[in-house]
């Protein structure tokens, strides 16, 4: 008879090997639930069948449930428990338990009283760290045992990192250990995010050396702080209310689930990390989410005391406050999360596709011909998106794809000459009809299938382009709509919808997700002082001291735009405001 008290449990088959691990408030209700209904997931019914046998484990608290359930699953791997990924594979940094520490990078965790700092995701970022603690603090990189009877042995002696000046000869006795000490202080508090602190004292230390009269010892901090501060600008500022708090996010799709962490320190994110969750029986986003911030708080070391979460968990955890912001900072920290975790799962895709290899290139592109009824393969795909803020700076991208992959060397974006507002639909048909009526001019080959990021609407005006090109029925055309990932057709009123795993929409899904990418970008560009710049630069007559007294004056392109004639001639004389209101076509 099974306790009514947390634990977990342990499912085991006829051959004695374990195929589930599970945690439970009350084990009793929790086991005989598996027993007592009929289960609509398939896999759920072939567990139970499989069962043979049950072991149990009490434990004090739920908490405890919850990493004993963790860490047996990451040991026995049971067959229908979701994956959780070992990230062996990422590097951490290492301040080693020993006397006078090391400072290094490795990517095996050893529980030997030593620190680890991490997982970081970016190889790059772990050899930044180590290169400003590098020239921050003249750390020891031998691995001698520097206990105080082997430095008093006098068998020790200081190698060429001590000549040329890359160390200050702790093996020796000629660095005391308290001094070599604070040093790691500081990188631990660097490590954790703890910037300011480090900062504040090197401030002081350098004024006492400069009252003092120690002018190259202050010189010496003083480079110090403009290394950390630099290193401080790059780190995201989000609040200087928030100080100590991890963001947990989730973004679940049909078979796996992406969960993104955020450590957030003094208003800084100093940490960001996203692992991929495999399910095995269609587990709820809930349990999805429960596993995740067991698994990464383990493995990162996080003591903090409240966790952002989109949802409130079924589970306690003791001294950890769990909040579901609704507005302000935190709620847009916990947007950003969700952001990365999507990014993540998106990029995980796009590779997926890319990393195909070559022999399966006309496969898919087969696949697609067959799910879409073309009548030729699609080697060559354009996908168009429209991108406007309000109307302000429209403009249109379009991405070319060659056997299914990226030629980024084609892509194309589009200034909106013709349509005043945001008319998305009128805006696709001037696009349209501009990129393929120049495409013929210049006796260029055109694709075998269009995508229009749109449903019906857009894709009834990008018809209208091909027909005055009479290209319609010469080249396939379908549109994708966003909210239901429907595929339209020309003249067919019910849309397609294609298997969310199949090869021909997720091709498809990444030449859209490609085109609003290249047309965010352009558009951001073209709000940017830089762009507006080289815009204005671009018309023949107007110099650079032009362009100069136009920014000090109309700060941006669309303010210059909607300025009356009058108040720009007199600004830069009648001649160049003729170009200028020439050359965007404005009304004078």
């Amino acid at each position: 008879m099974l306790p009514d008290k947390p634990g977990i449990y342990q499912y085991f088959d006829n051959t004695g090997k374990i195929i589930y691990v599970g945690k439970a408030k009350s084990l009793k209700k929790r086991v005989s639930s598996y027993f007592s209904k009929n289960h609509e997931n398939r896999k759920t019914a072939l567990l139970v069948r499989a069962i043979a046998d049950i072991k149990h484990l009490v434990v004090e608290t739920e908490q405890d449930a919850l990493l004993l359930e963790n860490n047996l699953i990451k040991k026995y791997q049971p067959r229908y428990n979701i994956r959780l990924k070992d990230d062996k594979t990422y590097p951490w940094i290492v301040i080693k338990n020993e006397p006078f520490p090391r400072v290094f990078q490795t990517r095996n965790v050893i529980r030997d009283g030593s620190q680890y700092f991490g997982p970081y995701t970016s190889v790059m970022t772990v050899r930044t760290l180590l290169e400003l603690f590098r020239k921050l603090y003249k750390l020891r990189t031998c691995k001698y045992n520097l206990s105080k009877e082997n430095i008093n042995s006098g068998k020790l002696k200081v190698c060429l990192e001590y000549h040329i000046g890359n160390c200050l000869g702790p093996c020796e006795g000629y660095q005391a250990e308290e001094d070599y000490k604070k040093y790691i202080d500081e990188i631990r508090d660097i490590l954790k995010g703890n910037i300011a602190i480090v900062i504040n004292y090197l401030r002081e230390l350098m004024q006492r050396y400069a009252e003092n009269f120690k002018f190259e010892e202050a010189n010496e901090v003083k480079e110090k702080l403009h290394i950390l501060e630099k290193f401080q600008n790059r780190s995201t500022v989000v609040s200087s209310t928030i100080t100590d708090v991890d963001v947990f996010s989730i973004d679940v799709v049909e078979k796996a689930a992406f969960v993104n962490y955020l450590k957030v320190i003094n208003g800084a994110i100093v940490q960001t990390y996203t692992t991929e969750i495999k399910k095995a029986l269609d587990e709820s986003k809930e349990e999805l989410l429960e596993y995740a911030i067991v698994d990464i708080r383990q493995k990162i070391f996080s003591n903090a005391k409240e966790l952002l979460v989109p949802f409130q968990p079924e589970f306690e955890m003791e001294n950890v406050n769990f909040k579901v912001p609704v507005r302000g900072d935190k709620k847009k920290l916990l947007d950003l999360s969700l952001r990365n975790a999507k990014y993540f799962r998106l990029e995980k895709e796009k590779q997926q596709i890319l990393a195909k290899p070559k022999d399966n290139t006309k496969r898919i592109l087969e696949t697609i011909k067959k799910d879409l009824q073309l009548k030729e393969l699609p080697v060559h795909i354009e996908c168009f998106d429209n991108s406007n803020l309000q109307g302000s700076n429209p403009v249109a991208a379009c991405v070319v794809f060659k056997n299914g992959k990226p030629a980024k060397k084609e892509y194309r974006h589009f200034h909106v000459k013709t349509v005043e507002g945001p008319d998305d639909f009128a805006s696709m048909q001037e696009i349209v009809y501009r990129r393929y009526k120049r495409l013929i001019d210049e006796e260029k080959s055109l694709p075998q299938l269009i995508i229009i990021d749109g449903g019906k609407g857009q894709l009834g005006m990008a018809l209208n382009a091909l027909e005055q090109l009479n290209l319609r029925g010469k080249i396939s055309i379908i549109g994708i709509a966003k909210k239901l990932e429907e595929i339209f057709f020309p003249g067919d009123s019910v849309p397609l919808y294609l298997d969310k795993s199949s090869e021909s929409l997720k091709v498809i899904q990444f030449a859209r997700d490609e085109a609003h990418r290249f047309g965010i970008t352009f558009h951001r560009q073209l709000r940017s002082k830089n762009f507006i710049k080289s815009e204005l630069e671009e018309i023949p007559g107007i110099g650079d001291k032009t362009v100069q007294s136009l920014l000090r004056q109309f700060k941006s392109l669309e303010n210059l735009k909607n300025q009356p004639y009058d108040t720009v001639a007199k600004e830069i004389g009648d001649s160049k405001a003729v170009k200028i209101f020439n050359y965007f076509k404005l009304k004078r």
